[in-house]
């Protein structure tokens, strides 16, 4: 008997960008859904009072803090643009393979770009 998968392995597959792209296109909405979450709890604090909005702002500042905000902001940025290529798909068009691939290298360069330029602003 061979100790070779029956089927196609996450070992030896390699992934098309727009599966790549379709999984992190469900990632992204958990990652919002965390950050609404963070939203939230930072509206709490502001409300409670300057002592608990101080501690949610250090925590915030710090490095983990920002790299949860940079994280954040990717994650709106590629859903948005993604939801934007689901709905020119739902007007059919973009289904051609070349398109696909074209789009989702598209959305996740835009994705890129614009949360570098709005960490570039806000830094």
């Amino acid at each position: 008997m061979s100790n070779r998968p029956l089927s196609p392995h996450i070992s030896i597959y390699r992934w098309p960008i727009t599966m790549a792209t379709s999984i992190l296109h469900r990632a992204t909405g958990i990652a919002n859904s965390v950050g609404f979450i963070v939203l939230a709890a930072w509206l709490f604090d502001a409300a409670a009072g300057a002592d608990a909005y101080a501690v949610f702002a250090a925590f915030m500042g710090s490095t983990i803090g920002k790299l949860l905000l940079i994280g954040w902001t990717f994650s709106f940025f590629f859903h948005f643009g993604n939801g934007i290529r689901h709905l020119i798909w739902d007007a059919g068009h973009g289904f051609e393979i070349v398109q696909a691939n074209r789009s989702s290298w598209f959305v996740l360069i835009l994705a890129v770009a614009l949360t570098a330029a709005c960490w570039a602003v806000l830094l």
